[in-house]
């Protein structure tokens, strides 16, 4: 993953509501959610909640899809890897000791 797209991740992320739906999304997995039910499950006006999907969209997060006249979203996991792998793609490997961090 490239530094700036891995900056539009953790940007799109570091905000509370966001992060919220980002986590809720990868609750319902491949089958996704609407709008609607996001917006009942966190308590998230309508309009507010359309701002921060955008957010999260443009930075590849999420995608949606048309399902008669609702929108459904769905998690990246993908992205998600990637930003995670992007975290742990030089790990330890300064690491001048015996003994190697778990994980690592």
């Amino acid at each position: 993953m490239k530094i700036d797209q891995a900056l539009a991740s953790f940007s799109a992320l570091s905000q509370e509501t966001r992060l919220r739906v980002f986590k809720l999304l990868i609750e319902y997995g491949d089958e996704g959610a609407a709008a609607g039910v996001l917006s009942e499950a966190l308590d998230i006006p309508h309009n507010t909640l359309s701002f921060h999907l955008s957010h999260l969209a443009q930075a590849g997060l999420i995608s949606s899809r048309k399902a008669g006249r609702q929108v459904i979203y769905t998690s990246n996991r993908d992205a998600m890897r990637e930003l995670i792998d992007c975290l742990k793609e030089n790990c330890c490997v300064r690491d001048t000791s015996k003994k190697k961090k778990a994980g690592c």
